[in-house]
């Protein structure tokens, strides 16, 4: 008998680069270290945060006798997915009215992607397997390009996004891009909220994209990682998505609840689809319950739950409302502070595109030396491409962390 393990030539993958990070900050004992790469929304005091209606639902739940713990649906629970449907498209969709919109709820938004992508592998357009392309911004979310891999879709490519030297949006070379794209290859696109960049098409630069995506017949595959947490307003924030819907497109939106219930832990996503005619989006939901059941079987309770109930309670909805706009508010307040600050210092360059974007991530616009130096130098730890958690920065710490980026433009790298 072999002495051997059967895996013994199984190599060790690399930590991520943000693992890495992380570790790097963990174990840096400078008693002024700050940590600016966190993914989930923080308070003042850098805690998860977490609404305070929300941690009540969630008591009354616990102690609510009636509530088991018996798997739900393999699509999920059902009120939390017309809920989610409904928020995301409006009670008014032409599509939920012609019953052409449904959704499978999933294990947070990686497996609302992964999910979409399993069912574009086997069904998309073609009798035969599809591999792609998919069309990712640049820059985008690390893990994306990844889990289409993960499904067999091998060919992944990138459309410019960001302009480096403008510190904006590159909508040109983004419409020129989808203009050079193969017909049906399928468009990833952030709804609101781009990460990492924060920044996002205006309106009538959405209407040029969605203009140029039906005339060369691309698939959208929204993403929408924070509704309401980039203007405050959930509508708002799903515009885009409404606005290819009423143009008569199909497309799949990821939707995650993480950042905008406080429901981190609880991974409660949901994969919407928005199909031609309701006997289409019968046999694709159908394929996806398939699908589901060899990937998590059943999803996650709690959150659904907990999100239903927001949503479908009126007092709930309008306090879920309000708190939306103060966490937008007070993240503008630290952008214009940080840019006010950058500013006093004299910090070479324009920090206007600090309050230019939106939502949770900010793009500074650092080098990589840059930030290796905030690192090594002033224990200000954020990920190479300079992208920052606008959440992190608070009182204790937001001069500091100015102060660090103004030495670290300044000084001869």
């Amino acid at each position: 008998m072999s002495t051997l393990s059967v895996f013994i030539e199984t190599p060790t993958v690399p930590l991520s680069p943000k693992t890495t990070l992380l570790a790097a900050y963990t174990t840096d004992k400078n008693f002024n270290k700050v940590y600016l790469g966190a993914k989930e929304y923080l308070t003042e005091d850098g805690r998860c945060y977490m609404f305070p209606f929300i941690w009540k639902i969630k008591l009354r739940m616990a102690d609510d006798p009636t509530l088991t713990s018996r798997y739900l649906p393999i699509s999920g629970f059902p009120e939390f997915t017309r809920s989610a449907t409904e928020l995301a498209l409006g009670q008014d969709s032409p599509a939920i009215i012609e019953n052409r919109a449904g959704a499978i709820q999933t294990v947070g938004r990686s497996g609302a992607v992964r999910l979409g992508a399993e069912l574009l592998r086997q069904w998309y357009n073609v009798n035969m397997a599809w591999c792609g392309p998919v069309y990712l911004s640049s820059p985008c979310e690390d893990s994306l390009a990844n889990t289409f891999r993960a499904a067999g879709i091998t060919d992944v490519r990138h459309y410019h996004y960001w302009d480096p030297e403008k510190q904006n949006l590159a909508v040109e070379k983004l419409l020129e891009d989808l203009e050079k794209a193969p017909e049906l290859a399928v468009i990833v696109l952030s709804a609101s909220a781009h990460c990492p960049t924060g920044t996002d098409p205006s309106q009538d630069q959405w209407k040029l994209i969605a203009q140029v995506m039906m005339k060369r017949r691309l698939f959208p595959f929204f993403l929408l990682p924070a509704q309401g947490l980039c203007s405050g307003d959930p509508a708002q924030d799903s515009w885009p998505l409404r606005h290819f819907v009423s143009l008569g497109q199909e497309l799949f939106c990821a939707q995650s609840f993480s950042h905008n219930f406080g429901l981190y832990g609880e991974r409660t996503g949901c994969l919407l689809f928005v199909l031609k005619e309701s006997t289409t989006l019968l046999a694709v939901q159908s394929q996806a319950e398939n699908m589901v059941r060899t990937l998590w079987s059943h999803p996650p309770g709690i959150g659904a739950r907990v999100v239903t109930t927001v949503l479908n309670n009126p007092a709930h909805l309008a306090e879920w409302q309000e708190g939306l706009k103060r966490i937008v508010e007070q993240g503008m307040l630290v952008r214009e502070r940080l840019r006010e600050k950058l500013r006093v210092l004299g910090t070479p360059g324009c920090w206007d595109h600090l309050t230019q974007q939106a939502g949770m991530y900010c793009y500074t616009g650092l080098t990589g030396k840059q930030v290796d130096f905030l690192a090594k130098k002033k224990h200000v730890y954020l990920p190479a491409d300079g992208c920052l958690n606008i959440s992190a920065l608070n009182s204790r710490n937001l001069d500091y962390v100015a102060e660090s980026i103004h030495q670290a433009v300044t000084c001869n790298l």
